[in-house]
């Protein structure tokens, strides 16, 4: 998984991996690679998605909008480190 990947980006390959194994047609083999990369896309959306709250959450506590200087994972708004 690109770790420079956007959180749209990661939702968007996780809808087609849930395609692909909905569908039934990958070997075994195919399917367990699938689903690993989706469990990584999960955590990785999951990450992303509890750095906005606790950005959200300092915004709220501040009363007033500060500069953000990064996620959970050293990355900003744009994805970039």
């Amino acid at each position: 998984m690109d770790k420079k990947m956007t959180y749209e980006e990661a939702m968007n390959r996780l809808d087609e991996i849930i395609a692909v194994l909905e569908e039934n047609k990958a070997t075994l083999d195919e399917s367990i690679k699938l689903y690993e990369e989706g469990v990584e896309l999960a955590k990785f959306c999951d990450s992303k998605l509890k750095s906005i709250e606790d950005r959200v959450v300092k915004i709220y506590e501040n009363g007033t909008m500060q500069t953000y200087e990064g996620d959970h994972n050293g990355t900003n708004d744009s994805g970039n480190q």
